[in-house]
């Protein structure tokens, strides 16, 4: 790195410092207030904004300017236009006006809408978000924006947050004026822990797998995974680590807070976490975060894998969700030294307790998808099954409000470490369960569910909705109360009487888990075809429809968007594997084969007496995994015909989990079995063995 890091940090961003520094005083207070409080922005004040981020972009080296948006693929766009303005007089000025900053039209029509927008109806509009800064990529001005139809239905991710974010403010607000405050600024923070494997640049070329689908659809265990604990936080080897320093000094120039790296649990398995902000730059800064992984890996000779399940057997990758509300600067879950004093923070203990309960199933459903469904409940990420970790201290704060039993706490602890040149430590109020989906760690709630792939919105938006109505419901039982801190008790106990189901403080790997959480009536919703339908419920749509979040039919484009991405993504991973087994697995088997044949042959000519029984049966080995394989191919290939035939996508999302991917898994069996026979001269793409270890 050249320089201090506070020299460059943010030097690529249109931030509040240099709006500061760039526009006149009445200019500049008038954006803040925007972004600060929500308010209108006029566009007198555009005008001055946009002319300066110009200039700004100009001597950063910028020639084009772009809405950066999310569309319903949940990756990021941009149409790139040049500040170019051709004269009359055939010379040129650069120009860039108000009207261009807040408003753009790219075109609507190539991606999805679940129906909002019929492929003839182009038309579609960006619009600044003023809330999140425009920055520079690639010698483009990139403005981040959110992206609606002609018709005003959100065709995007970042608008429903927004929406959310909105509704959660207003709600946080109510239930503050409880306590007589009247707070400036309401602001839903995040910092997302991105996850992601690192692989050699060669061996993705050579696994079509990979290069398709993101995953591998085949390969044997690796002799050595991850038993020995070895790699998690262990040294960073030197080329990951290089990798690690550019990625940091792009970040930072982006004014992106990457703070943590390290190695993870699984071989080639690594992570970086942000700082938190809030929620909508939090997301697209994660955004940009995962697309400069990709592109900085190519620079070292790797490749960034960020699947969920990149690789069978190993741990995969997940992206955790630490979500918070900071009022004025101050944290509202921060319980104090006392938290069993502070009412305000019990009672948004309590709505989130609420809301996690009552809306568990569009909790799971906000990140359900194809790659998440392989890494939920296998032991490395949180069940399917949605529940709350408080810890003992919370939980027994918790009982003691349901009960009305007086709460007694041991005060601060601290550990002796048993050397003198130790220091004594402050012990937390709680212990972390990494097991748990949805987990209080102090002052915040970690949502562990997502998957390392995904775009936050979803996720974030749901959280935002169903806490904005439990929120709704405590300031609709509190307001006018003449007792407000007898009636909060009160309400509390009602609340938390009803919901402590969703409560669980032990193992949620266990296997007696699964029949607890049965027992208590949470969902168990294992896969995305079954979790998707809890977005169109009546209750659902209606809590989206109250909020003001989503329109019925925004809600219904969305589940029609998931349904049909699922089945694409399988039906992708179905063909790459059919190619896969007839272009490379049957030849290099046939090929093998052959050589073993051969050598029978040649030895039994040399001298007949010789005991050739090992090297039959061997040969009958192949032969019949041969076999096998042509059998599972073939029945892969009807299962996905019956598939892709089926019109209803909810039915045609149930028929690829229940038949295709069933013969996928049995063809990979099969080809994975062939794999630790073969001689590895043969064997025709690189092996877990190679590609999760490198120097």
């Amino acid at each position: 790195m050249q320089g201090s890091v506070c020299d460059y940090y943010g030097s690529m961003v249109f931030d509040e410092q240099v709006m500061k520094e760039m526009l006149p005083q009445a200019i500049y207070e008038e954006l803040v207030k925007t972004i600060k409080e929500n308010s209108p922005l006029n566009i007198e004040v555009a005008n001055a904004v946009a002319d300066a981020m110009k200039e700004w972009a100009l001597e950063h080296g910028a020639t084009h300017f772009t809405h950066w948006f999310q569309p319903l693929t949940g990756l990021t766009s941009e149409k790139h236009d040049s500040f170019l303005a051709p004269q009359p007089d055939d010379t040129a000025n650069l120009s860039f006006s108000g009207k261009e900053l807040i408003h753009g039209e790219p075109d609507a029509s190539s991606f999805p809408s679940g129906g909002l927008r019929a492929t003839f109806e182009a038309r579609g509009y960006t619009a600044w978000d003023p809330t999140s800064y425009a920055f520079i990529k690639d010698n483009v001005l990139c403005i981040p924006t959110a992206f609606v139809s002609y018709t005003g239905e959100a065709l995007d991710k970042k608008t429903p947050l927004l929406r959310s974010m909105d509704a959660i403010g207003h709600e946080v607000r109510r239930v503050l004026a409880l306590f007589g405050k009247e707070p400036t600024n309401v602001s839903i923070t995040m910092g997302p822990e991105q996850e992601y494997f690192l692989i050699k640049e060669e061996d993705y070329e050579q696994r079509l797998d990979l290069l398709l689908t993101g995953r591998t659809l085949f390969g044997a265990s690796p002799c050595k995974g991850q038993e020995l604990e070895d790699h998690y936080f262990g040294a960073i080897r030197p080329t990951v680590n290089r990798f690690m320093q550019d990625l940091d000094e792009e970040l930072w120039k982006l004014g992106i807070p990457a703070n943590t790296k390290h190695n993870e649990v699984a071989p080639s398995q690594h992570e970086l976490a942000t700082i938190y902000r809030p929620a909508n730059a939090a997301v697209d800064a994660n955004l940009l975060t995962m697309e400069l992984m990709r592109k900085l890996a190519s620079r070292h000779g790797l490749v960034c894998l960020q699947h969920e399940k990149p690789f069978e057997g190993v741990n995969g990758s997940g992206k955790h969700n630490n979500w918070s509300i900071s009022v004025d600067g101050a944290n509202l879950f921060d319980p104090g030294s006392t938290p069993e004093e502070n009412l305000q923070f019990l009672l948004f203990l309590t709505a989130i307790i609420k809301a996690v309960d009552e809306y568990q199933g569009l909790l799971r459903m906000s990140v359900a998808t194809a790659g998440n469904d392989l890494r939920l409940g296998a032991d490395e990420a949180p069940p399917a099954i949605v529940s709350i970790f408080l810890g003992d201290e919370l939980e027994a704060l918790v009982r003691s409000i349901i009960e009305t039993t007086p709460y007694t706490t041991d005060g601060e602890k601290t550990m002796d470490l048993g050397s003198q040149v130790l220091p004594r430590l402050i012990i937390d109020n709680t212990d972390r369960n990494r097991t748990s989906p949805f987990a209080f760690t102090g002052n915040k709630f970690e949502f562990r569910m997502p998957g390392s792939q995904i775009n936050l919105s979803d996720a974030n938006m749901v959280l935002n909705t169903i806490v904005a109505s439990a929120l709704s419901n405590c300031a609709d039982a509190l307001e006018g109360s003449k007792d407000v801190e007898l009636d909060a008790k009160a309400y509390m106990r009602q609340v938390l009487s009803s919901h402590q189901r969703i409560i669980f403080n032990g193992d949620n790997y266990g296997e007696d888990w699964t029949a607890e959480a049965a027992r208590r009536g949470l969902l168990n919703l294992v896969s995305t075809p079954e979790a998707l339908p809890q977005y169109i419920k009546p209750e659902s749509i209606e809590l989206f429809e109250r909020l003001n979040v989503l329109s019925k039919a925004e809600v219904e484009s969305r589940y029609e968007v998931k349904l049909e991405n699922y089945s694409k993504k399988i039906n992708i991973e179905a063909q790459v594997s059919t190619r896969m087994v007839r272009a490379r697995y049957i030849p290099a088997l046939i090929e093998f084969s052959t050589v073993v044949a051969s050598g029978i042959n040649t030895k039994r000519q040399a001298l007949e007496s010789l005991d050739l029984s090992q090297e039959t049966a061997l040969l009958t080995q192949l032969n019949e995994g041969l076999n096998d394989l042509i059998i599972k191919v073939e029945a892969l290939d009807q299962a996905l015909i019956k598939a892709q035939f089926i019109q209803g996508a909810q039915e045609k999302a149930e028929a690829y989990l229940a038949q295709v991917i069933p013969a996928m898994n049995a063809l990979r069996s099969v080809v994975d079995e062939m794999e630790i026979i073969v001689g590895h001269d043969y064997w025709p793409v690189p092996s877990y063995n190679h590609m999760l270890f490198y120097a």
